[in-house]
């Protein structure tokens, strides 16, 4: 039975841990039933629970994105069980952190293949259901790396960068056919989630996310207010804003800079703590939740993702503003 206040049905893949646990949480409190796409059977059942004690229905789907046809049955299984599908984000993601020349060939094919293509599968299975109604909205996971690639995640960056041109290329054919379909990319900044603990690596030292850090609830806010308001790209937080645009202006400076601070700086040789085994293959068993092991470094909050939030209300203050002045303006002339 539908719920007529529900905002809708959204689909979020990678659900279960990091930021698309947070995002799910997140749309479940703003009144989005949630369904969840992860492999991991306790991460799952765990995000869930959560959804339902916002008081909205929740599902849980184990699935690799990677799957085009499993995924596709997914989405036919949402739709059977809670009717179209308003909202699609595509999350998930693995990776590797090691050297491009010390990745193991099938180890790069491997997070390519969750992190692009399932981007790619994830798109074509909402776009099947959404285009023919001609109503939905995509939105894409991206990330500050997808503009400039760092030592140590060749095949992450190299993903985050096709992901890109492939929504591009979509959004441009859905333009030309007059179909009116949102799709959104949102790039990240780094966050502090599990990602880092079960990462492939072979470093003696922990693995982190280059600073500064941020926690998943700063992304998944970003993520749940380009929901309520589609916008073609949001960049979240100020240093993705700072990356972008001191790649497009300063190229040279910004290889100096990443080849001297970006390896050592996903290093972490102050924790100490053993990782998690690597979920590039295979789940990792038990609940992870959506937060990884740097809460003594992740930032809760951005002044720019803030002012996203609030843009409506900061455009009409700049209106008004305008108006006033030019009011004051108008009156000073008359007293000449």
């Amino acid at each position: 039975m539908s719920d007529t206040n529900a905002r809708g049905t959204a689909v979020i893949t990678g659900g279960s841990a990091g930021l698309g646990r947070a995002t799910a949480r997140e749309l479940a409190d703003r009144g989005w039933d949630v369904v969840v796409l992860a492999r991991g059977e306790d991460g799952l059942a765990a995000t869930v629970a959560e959804i339902e004690a916002a008081g909205r229905r929740g599902l849980g789907i184990s699935v690799d994105v990677a799957d085009a046809k499993a995924v596709d049955a997914a989405a036919a299984r949402v739709e059977e069980e809670f009717g179209g599908i308003d909202l699609w984000i595509n999350n998930a993601m693995t990776g590797t952190i090691s050297p491009f020349l010390d990745t193991a060939e099938e180890d790069f094919e491997r997070a390519t293949d969750v992190t692009y293509l399932g981007v790619v599968n994830g798109t074509r299975s909402a776009l099947r259901r959404m285009v023919p109604r001609g109503r939905g909205h995509v939105i894409q996971i991206g990330s500050a790396l997808a503009h400039r690639g760092i030592p140590l995640q060749a095949a992450y960056c190299g993903a985050k960068h096709a992901i890109h041109g492939f929504t591009d290329a979509v959004i441009g054919e859905l333009s030309h056919d007059g179909i009116p379909v949102a799709i959104s990319i949102v790039d990240m900044p780094a966050l502090n989630t599990v990602q880092f603990n079960w990462v492939k690596s072979d470093f003696a030292e922990h693995p982190q996310p280059v600073p500064p850090i941020f926690q998943p609830e700063v992304g998944a806010r970003a993520v749940a207010d380009v929901a309520d308001t589609p916008r073609r790209r949001t960049w979240v937080g100020l240093p993705t804003v700072g990356l972008i645009l001191g790649t497009r202006f300063a190229g040279r400076f910004m290889d100096w800079y990443l080849a001297k601070t970006a390896w050592s700086g996903q290093l972490s040789p102050d924790h100490t703590d053993p990782q998690l085994p690597a979920n590039l293959y295979e789940p990792v068993a038990g609940d992870h939740g959506a937060r990884g092991i740097f809460d003594d470094k992740a930032k809760s909050g951005s002044i720019q993702t803030w002012a996203i939030h609030h843009r409506r209300l900061l455009a009409g203050a700049g209106v008004a503003g305008s108006a006033v002045a030019a009011i004051g303006g108008a009156l000073a002339l008359r007293r000449r």
